[in-house]
């Protein structure tokens, strides 16, 4: 699934190719995508709008629209965007399409049917439920320090647990989450509230350095329109992730083997030696 870096690339490039697009037509072809419309509605909601802008929050897309609507996209497992052109074939799975010319239209296909449409009245955007009670984005100075210690002093889950809760760090998925422990040098099965103060703000700029290496990575790769999740990152060095999905290699600090374990049914990368309990 992609996490913050992957869903910025997504909503940077969305940004750059169709801000300032009008939706002349939109089609819902699969209905539990936007369970909340029905096809008739969603396409009276969003046919005839301008899109002003894309941003995202979180690990969801927001395109803000000039009829006072926001439609919130999450990709899950497999969703992506294509912006075709009028010769090119719909995807296999394509389950919604905003036309914007006879020329032009945007695409959404998702092969595992995972993926979440809502459109919202954009002056109640951060009350949706989607939304409303996601923790602070990892950038922003309200996820500050004191913030981070206080989340965990209040957490009795494993360490992993937490940070894969959208309430607590936003954004973390289990990719980010193992290369953050990792880089901070603790074991993810400690519980949240015994983490220390010196390994909690070790710990919280981990997780910002990890996020900001990745986002930056991605803002130098070229945009495919076509395939607009096809450039995600691909890891914190040339020779890859540090940790995740390394299970049985060595690990790049002191050659002991890395170890995959399951927590809430998620896998978590990690090395025993140098993430210490």
């Amino acid at each position: 699934m992609p996490e913050l870096p992957e869903v910025e690339l997504v909503s940077r490039s969305l940004n750059t190719l169709v801000a300032g697009k009008t939706i002349h037509k939109a089609h819902l072809l699969r209905e539990r995508l936007a369970p909340d419309s029905t096809p008739v509605e969603f396409a009276e909601r969003l046919s005839g709008a301008k899109i002003n802008s894309v941003g995202r929050r979180g690990k969801h897309i927001l395109l803000d629209l000039d009829n006072a609507r926001t439609l919130i996209v999450h990709l899950r497992m497999s969703g992506r965007f294509s912006l075709l052109a009028a010769e090119r074939d719909d995807p296999k799975f394509t389950h919604a399409v905003f036309h914007f010319s006879e020329y032009e239209r945007l695409v959404f296909d998702d092969q595992r049917h995972f993926g979440l449409m809502k459109i919202v009245d954009t002056d109640g955007l951060h009350q949706a439920k989607e939304l409303a009670k996601l923790a602070p984005e990892p950038f922003s100075d309200e996820f500050s320090l004191k913030y981070f210690r206080n989340a965990l002093a209040g957490s009795s889950r494993s360490l992993k647990e937490f940070l894969l809760d959208q309430t607590k760090v936003c954004g973390l998925g289990n990719i980010y989450a193992s290369e953050a422990m990792f880089a901070a040098g603790i074991d993810p099965r400690i519980s949240a509230n015994s983490v220390s103060a010196r390994r909690a703000s070790r710990l919280f700029e981990s997780v910002r350095a990890v996020l900001a290496e990745a986002v930056e990575h991605n803002a130098n790769r070229p945009v495919d329109p076509e395939n607009l999740e096809g450039s995600y990152f691909s890891g914190g060095s040339a020779d890859g992730w540090l940790v995740y999905d390394r299970e049985n290699e060595e690990c790049v600090k002191c050659g002991s083997a890395i170890i995959r374990l399951k927590q809430g049914g998620r896998s978590t990368y990690f090395c025993r030696r140098c993430q210490r309990k």
